[in-house]
């Protein structure tokens, strides 16, 4: 199979990575705006299979030149591109995968061509990286265990391995979407009923092995699709992990207005927006560097199989690549999105049409493929006998 990838970012260039040391890709289109950059992490790789090409993501025709080169597109662009690139690989008969992003409405824009998709013979999956993504995989492979499902809570977050103050956090992403995550509200289901909650609240303490008692709040954004795939159940939720204290802090710079995409303040007769001072402030402080990182999961789905209560969970807690360097947040989404685009081209994915990752995605297969990248997913299995 031939796979591009747009985008040299990051995860952009930890997919390529990983697509290169496959046996069945026998080539990677690595698109970028700065081929330099690409090239240096070509000869960084040293593999005939990688192949380096330009791409201006805001020009259509540059977009369609790259895309109709390959079987799978890859998307690592930022979230705005992704639901002109879904387009584009539809019109070029190529499937497609992205990673997901804060923004209204671009999975549902995603999902709404499935018909068009099945005509094509395409298969579209949005939301692949870690949250959304592996957690809709692991979700809809434990839901599918059961025969009725009641109960759905994930916990996840991406920590440092050494907390330093005053945060305690580095960021592996932008902060802009951090301050997202922590200030729209957050959606859960209650007793079958889809609900609104504020981010930062609800806090419980959750003992994770190797880093003690962490928090766990809620924050916008991270179930995507799951309150529509499950809205039949009792109960949903998503929180973000971090360590204890974490929430409190940024609470107080959420209520002092501090995030605030619009508000303002003139200093010295300039008006300047009150996030961009908060967010340039806080860049270097959370600044990950070579710091090691981890990202830690554990998502539980309750119901009933057989007449039997059961609760099946999964946990992760996966570190930065001591050997390689690649943070444990890229590690848990590079190879997400590049393990389903190969599933695609290989044809274990083989249902045409745009799909959210948990009714697509086989658990089975995804679970042993991340373990053979060093990313140990465990799922565990309690049973309880109903009278």
């Amino acid at each position: 199979m031939k796979v591009a990838v747009l985008g040299a970012g990051l995860m952009g260039k930890q997919a390529a990575g990983d697509l290169v040391q496959s046996e069945q890709v026998e080539r990677v289109y690595l698109a970028d705006v700065d081929t330099e950059k690409a090239e240096a992490f070509k000869k960084q790789m040293n593999s005939g299979k990688l192949e380096i090409v330009y791409l201006d993501a805001n020009d259509d025709q540059s977009l369609k030149s790259v895309i109709s080169k390959a079987d799978v597109v890859i998307n690592a662009l930022f979230y705005t591109f992704n639901v002109k690139v879904a387009e584009i690989a539809l019109e070029c008969g190529v499937h497609a995968v992205d990673l997901g992003g804060h923004i209204g409405g671009a999975t549902d824009a995603v999902l709404e061509l499935h018909e068009q998709a099945q005509k094509k013979g395409v298969t579209l999956i949005p939301d692949l990286g870690v949250a959304p993504g592996m957690i809709n995989i692991l979700t809809g492979h434990g839901a599918g265990k059961l025969d009725r499902v009641s109960d759905i809570k994930i916990l996840v977050g991406g920590i440092p391995v050494h907390p330093e103050p005053p945060l305690q956090y580095n960021h592996v992403f932008s902060l802009d979407g951090i301050f997202d995550h922590y200030t729209d509200p957050s959606h859960v289901l209650r007793s079958g009923k889809l609900l609104e909650v504020p981010s930062l609240s609800e806090i419980e303490h959750v003992q994770f092995e190797d880093f003690g008692e962490l928090e766990a709040f809620h924050t916008s954004g991270g179930t995507s699709t799951l309150t529509e795939t499950f809205r039949d159940i009792d109960n949903l939720e998503y929180k973000t992990l971090r360590y204890k204290g974490h929430a409190e802090k940024f609470q107080l710079l959420v209520d002092l207005g501090l995030t605030d995409r619009e508000k303002t303040v003139t200093v010295e007769g300039q008006a300047v927006k009150v996030r961009d001072v908060l967010r340039e402030v806080l860049t270097p402080l959370t600044e990950l560097g070579k710091k090691e990182d981890a990202v830690v999961l554990r998502i539980t789905v309750a119901g009933t199989k057989n007449d039997e209560a059961m609760t099946i969970a999964y946990n992760l807690v996966v570190r930065k690549d001591p050997h390689s360097g690649v943070t444990a947040m890229a590690r848990a989404t590079a190879y997400t999105i590049s393990v389903v685009a190969q599933m695609i081209g290989s044809g274990v994915i083989d249902k045409r049409g745009s799909y959210p990752p948990e009714l697509i995605v086989p658990g089975d297969d995804y679970i042993r493929e991340m373990a053979k990248r060093g990313v140990d997913i465990k799922e565990t299995v309690e049973r309880t006998v109903t009278q």
